[in-house]
């Protein structure tokens, strides 16, 4: 081989060490920052991180504080409550008097006018109850006619009954004074004057004149109860008058009772639980069906820690959640003079066991001031969510 390949071949070896040998370098180097040591060993400091982090989470802080003091302050004088629904009166129908029904006038939810009829019951057998009770009543008017003509009649006749009682123990008496003389004179008399018959019936009828007198006198003793007998037949005439106030009672009632038997709207509202139809036999008592009267309040029960500011007046916003969007507005009528545990079936006893304090609800009435349409009805029950606003 010649000797200047070999020369070349040399210089080629070396190269290629020294490359290798300056990329290890690199390398180490290379580690030695990453590893925080310079080529000597030493540590280095750590350069300064960066600040927009903690500038982005106070920015994030700030503006939280702000939207919680601004909804703060918007709602510092509101208070609202999800148990909240709508109210009103109902009336409970049911029939005063027992019978087969045999007409209806209204259906499931329909809408009634005060005095529309509703339900007729068979009236037969009120219709006799009030003939008979007329037929009772002509009879005890004339039972008190009758009573008032022996009034008329008594305070003519007890009075002369005891006139002619008086005038009877005079005639006795003057009989019983002739029969006594007629006794003196015929057994004073010689006997050869007289005879035993004259002096028998002398005796006879003195004893009759005495019998005579007192029976005189006993009927002016009866006839003197002049004062009793009126009375007796005024009381009669009291008698008979009650009776008749009685029999017109009875009238009275048996003209309510047919008039019962048609049963009529008390107000407008709406027919609702109807359990009645043609042909149904229903007693006194029943229920019928309900009555939904138009005026609808909301009853909202909001815990007692928020009712220290409402007072009666306050106006509330309302919201339906059966319509969406549907507002309403209304005041504050009144506040319940109880929390609604209290008059519960079973009210708490706190004073037994033992006790968990638990928030209380207090019922508060919301009259709707406006904003009803007709065309959107509000049934009872109807969830509501109000919102009061303190002045």
């Amino acid at each position: 081989m010649p000797e200047h390949e070999g020369d070349s071949r040399s210089a080629d070896d070396d190269a290629r060490s020294e490359s290798k040998g300056n990329d290890g370098q690199k390398a180490a180097d290379s580690k030695n920052k990453d590893s925080g040591q310079d080529g000597d060993g030493e540590h280095k400091s750590a350069g300064p991180r960066s600040k927009k982090p903690l500038i982005i989470l106070g920015i994030v802080v700030a503006v939280a504080a702000v939207a919680a003091f601004i909804v703060w302050f918007a709602r510092r004088n509101l208070v609202t409550t999800d148990d909240a629904y709508t109210d009103g009166n109902v009336v409970v129908m049911a029939p005063k008097v027992a019978g087969y029904v045999v007409a209806m006038g209204v259906d499931d939810n329909t809408r009634v006018r005060k005095g529309d009829l509703l339900v007729r019951i068979d009236p037969r057998d009120y219709l006799t109850a009030r003939d008979n009770a007329s037929a009772q009543l002509a009879l005890a008017k004339a039972q008190l006619e009758t009573a008032d003509n022996s009034l008329r009649i008594a305070r003519v006749q007890y009075p002369a009954q005891l006139l002619s009682a008086e005038a009877q123990q005079q005639s006795a008496a003057a009989a019983l004074v002739q029969a006594q003389a007629s006794y003196s004179r015929q057994h004073s008399v010689d006997r050869r004057a007289t005879t035993q018959e004259n002096i028998d019936t002398a005796t006879s009828q003195q004893l009759s004149s005495e019998a005579g007198l007192k029976s005189a006198k006993a009927q002016v003793t009866v006839a003197r109860l002049v004062p009793e007998q009126i009375q007796q037949a005024v009381n009669a005439v009291t008698e008979r008058r009650a009776a008749v106030q009685q029999a017109e009672a009875q009238l009275e009632q048996a003209d309510l009772n047919l008039s019962y038997t048609e049963v009529r709207s008390p107000s407008d509202g709406f027919v609702t639980l109807r359990s009645v139809q043609l042909g149904t036999y229903l007693t006194v008592g029943q229920t019928m069906f309900l009555i939904v009267t138009p005026d609808v309040w909301v009853t909202a029960n909001f815990k007692e820690s928020q009712i220290g500011r409402m007072r009666p007046g306050d106006s509330v916003d309302l919201e339906v959640d059966a319509y969406s969007g549907f507002k309403l507005q209304g005041h504050v009528q009144s506040i319940q003079y109880g929390s609604g545990s209290k008059f519960s079936a079973f009210p708490a006893e706190n004073a037994t066991g033992n006790f968990v304090k638990i928030v209380q609800r207090v019922p508060v009435k919301i009259v709707i001031d406006k904003g009803l349409d007709p065309n959107r009805p509000l049934p009872l029950g109807l969830s509501v969510s109000p919102v009061v606003h303190f002045p």
